[in-house]
């Protein structure tokens, strides 16, 4: 992948449903160019799929958060499961280091999410948790 597939593939990143003849004045390339490059980038795996996001994706809730969570001997797959069935859980991440899981939470109030951080503590398997509040977020590759 050279320079000018990075540089295509931060544009797409910006905006995946610009068109080509956007894409080529963008990068300063011909549509042809670009449309090969593409398909080039899809067939190699470099690009693996494109992705909509929603209204309810980018809308903010106004208390966020990363719950850094423990988890005793073998229990992780469980613990996600029930992670994932609680409507504040925005995504799971399974890590190394001190922490098997992150959980992105998101509520309306601060009260909720405390509600949510004593229900996840709970959860057979929790040893320790660890939550920070998000307070700003910049997406990458997006104005």
């Amino acid at each position: 992948m050279d320079d000018v597939d990075q540089r295509l593939i931060a544009e797409l990143r910006r905006d995946g449903r610009a068109s080509l003849s956007d894409l080529a004045a963008r990068l300063d390339l011909s549509r042809a160019t670009v449309r090969v490059r593409m398909e080039r980038l899809v067939s190699r795996g470099e690009i693996a799929g494109f992705s909509v996001l929603t209204r309810g994706d980018v809308t903010e809730a106004p208390v966020r958060g990363l719950m850094m969570i423990g988890i005793e001997g073998r229990g992780g797959e469980k613990v996600m499961a029930r992670l994932a069935g609680l409507p504040a859980v925005m995504a799971v991440h399974s890590t190394n280091g001190k922490w098997d899981l992150i959980a992105e939470l998101a509520t309306q109030t601060l009260l909720e999410l405390d509600d949510v951080i004593h229900k996840v503590r709970g959860f057979e398997g929790v040893i320790t948790s660890e939550t920070n509040l998000l307070l700003s977020t910049r997406r990458a590759g997006r104005r």
